[in-house]
């Protein structure tokens, strides 16, 4: 199935409307408590705004959402910030837009445009991060081949969508890699080809890891 996207690291963006400043901030998020830690440390840095109004999208599904207006007219800003969000299909992530007023009133519509814009415009700017679920491939192999099935390994996985994991040496060597479902059947044939039959990848759990988008 596909998962929303989040995004690699923070990023700030601001804009002037009618004297108006808008400083859109979005960063990445694991929880709820997270978000909630950034909107309030937003807060305090930018103590003496008119408005520091924010939305959030969390959960691997992005199935938890909230967002505040923070004294602007209702509806007028974290929702309209909220709806970048959810267009753009990103999850674990929180936006903050603080207004300092510019004494030129915007009305309903001019707000709704203006937070919209800031954090669209932010998102511009940042590097998004695709979530996949990969299952985990074992290969167990003897010492003396590890350095050549790592090699081969590193080369397939940066042409699959794969991630290495991490080795183990006990009496033999253990190379893990992160397989697309979709690729599980291409890694089996091509190990077979490279090792003539000898070695035969162990399929095991699964799990949800970012990648670049």
């Amino acid at each position: 199935m596909d998962y929303p996207r989040t995004i690699a690291a923070a990023v700030e963006h601001e804009l002037v409307i009618k004297k108006s400043r808008f400083i859109a901030q979005i960063a990445p998020v694991s929880s709820v408590d997270e978000a909630d830690a950034v909107i309030a440390g937003i807060r305090k840095r930018y103590w003496d705004a008119r408005h520091n109004c924010s939305a959030m999208v969390t959960g691997l599904l992005g199935d938890q959402a909230r967002s505040s207006d923070d004294g602007e007219p209702s509806g007028t800003a974290g929702i309209p910030m909220l709806e970048v969000l959810r267009r753009r299909e990103l999850t674990d992530t929180v936006a903050v837009v603080t207004r300092y007023f510019g004494g030129v009133k915007l009305g309903a519509g001019g707000l709704v445009r203006a937070y919209s814009t800031a954090v669209s415009e932010a998102l511009d700017l940042a590097a998004l991060v695709q979530r996949m679920s990969l299952t985990q491939v074992t290969l167990e192999v003897a010492h003396a081949d590890a350095g050549r099935y790592d090699n081969l390994l590193r080369d397939w996985a940066g042409h699959h969508g794969a991630t290495l994991g991490e080795p183990s040496y006990t009496s033999t060597a253990t190379l893990e890699l992160w397989v697309p479902a979709h690729e599980l059947d291409r890694l089996d044939d091509d190990v077979a080809a490279a090792s003539a039959g000898s070695v035969v990848p162990v399929r095991g759990g699964e799990r949800i890891v970012d990648v670049p988008a």
